[in-house]
């Protein structure tokens, strides 16, 4: 895992095969801006080599918190604990991030809304009672009576969806993907939370490395979100969100500049560090999720998971009476 304090972007332009390349790169480093801007002159001198030789390499590097291949985390650095490191991520939420031990997010499926009954089906029923109330009455009044039919329906189907789909029965088919991962593992210690979209589990029992086939069994047993199963793979960490997400904290407005891709200056501009402060007020009436309860072998418990623990439930207020955000 790497998480570099500066940054810094270099761009080339040549002309090849009589047409103009340009090619842009990041750089970076956990020294200087100017540490930062030789990486970057170096990687974009590599990529124009590659790029000219015929490589399919893109010619810009987008500017994004994390995913991207070959690019490291690129967020504001809040805290350092160790190797394990707090960030501020692109919309002001606090996230810890660690080299090795192991969180794995499951996000249930948002519920059913707008509408749910299929195009062709939608079409087909406004039509028939449009034709049918319209030769009984009039057009307008078919074109009433169809729409009315189409929203009572529509209303019907949605509520019967949102009935096989309540909070507590995911949580509940969830968790039970956790006590059978734990049943053909009984030696692995793992603790459960609830978070605003699903779960999370923390893994106590030892340390991992991302790239361990046993994390992906997990992630695949478990149904973690693939998103973050890519982050965790391509960053070589896992990741953890501590504070509550702003608009569901009662902020209107976004962090500025509201994209990952920061500098030392961005991160002392006045507007910046107001919104940070609004922000810290707002979130202490918030948890980013619940401790529930703990599975498997207790008993073993990694020093450095619990250090981390330590720190992951005391930030995101994780045994609080406070409403989920």
């Amino acid at each position: 895992m790497i998480v570099p304090e500066y940054w810094a972007e270099a761009r080339r332009e040549v002309r090849h095969n009589r047409k103009p390349l340009i090619v842009r790169r990041f750089g970076w480093s956990d020294d200087s801006v100017a540490a930062a801007q030789v990486h970057a002159d170096a990687r974009v001198q590599e990529a124009l080599h590659a790029i000219a030789a015929g490589q399919p390499l893109p010619r810009q590097e987008r500017r994004t918190n994390y995913g991207v291949e070959g690019v490291p985390i690129r967020e504001q650095i809040v805290e350092r604990h160790g190797d394990v490191v707090i960030t501020r991520n692109s919309y002001g939420a606090l996230c810890l991030n660690t080299p090795d031990v192991l969180f794995a997010d499951i996000d249930h499926r948002p519920a059913p809304s707008g509408c749910v009954i299929p195009t062709l089906l939608a079409c087909v029923l406004w039509a028939g009672v449009a034709i049918v109330a319209g030769n009984v009455w009039n057009w307008v009044a078919g074109v009433t009576a169809a729409s009315a039919a189409l929203i009572a329906v529509n209303a019907v189907v949605l509520a019967v969806k949102n009935a096989h789909h309540r909070d507590a029965q995911l949580e509940t088919r969830a968790l039970a993907r956790v006590e059978q991962f734990i049943g053909q593992h009984p030696d692995w210690h793992l603790r459960a939370y609830r978070t605003p979209a699903g779960l999370r589990l923390l893994a106590m029992h030892a340390t991992f490395s991302a790239h361990d086939p046993v994390v992906q069994r997990l992630f695949d047993a478990l149904q973690t979100d693939a998103l973050y199963a890519r982050m965790c793979r391509l960053q070589h960490c896992f990741r953890a969100r501590l504070t509550a997400k702003p608009w569901r904290g009662g902020m209107r407005r976004r962090i500025r500049p509201p994209v990952a891709a920061w500098s030392a200056e961005q991160a002392l501009l006045p507007g910046r560090l107001q919104w940070i402060a609004d922000y810290a007020h707002k979130a202490q009436g918030h948890a980013a999720c619940r401790f529930l309860r703990a599975y498997g072998d207790e008993r073993r418990v990694d020093a450095k998971a619990e250090a981390v623990r330590v720190l992951h439930d005391r930030i995101a207020r994780a045994y609080e009476a406070l409403p989920l955000a």
